[in-house]
């Protein structure tokens, strides 16, 4: 046989004829085995084939499991996220709660401040007026 090889022309040999049929037998088996996913000629289809055909239903089985598959993962992840979701809305409903608990204490605490200030204030000008007192007699 001779080939034509970047313009040169190169005789084959029976090994060089040997590889290429192995490589030919190679490429009828993965044709085969993916033949099932490949629509028919339609010069190779009958009316009856058209109709309902395995190969359509394998496919058609194959892609709705595909999708399961890629579905399932992404529910799983959606209901992860929401579970996560929900579990910060309840610490958040939490520390909101502890927080305005704070902010009433510290209110109390301002106000008990406050009076204690004022008592003070009070008593303080009470021995300054009695200390007034006594230096005028």
């Amino acid at each position: 046989m001779t080939a034509f090889r970047w313009g040169k022309k190169v005789e084959s040999t029976a090994k060089d004829l040997d590889a290429v049929s192995e490589v030919e037998a190679d490429r009828d088996f993965v044709l085969n085995d993916v033949a099932y996913l490949l629509p028919p000629a339609p010069s190779m289809r009958s009316d009856a084939e058209a109709a309902v055909e395995p190969n359509t239903e394998a496919t058609v089985n194959n892609v709705s499991s595909l999708i399961q598959r890629f579905a399932g993962t992404s529910l799983t992840e959606i209901e992860n996220l929401i579970s996560e979701l929900e579990a910060l809305r309840d610490l958040l409903h939490d520390e909101g709660q502890r927080v305005q608990r704070e902010i009433s204490g510290y209110a109390q605490l301002s106000q008990a401040a406050m009076k204690s200030t004022s008592m003070i204030a009070d008593t303080v000008s009470q021995w300054k007026r009695a200390t007034d007192d006594i230096r005028k007699i």
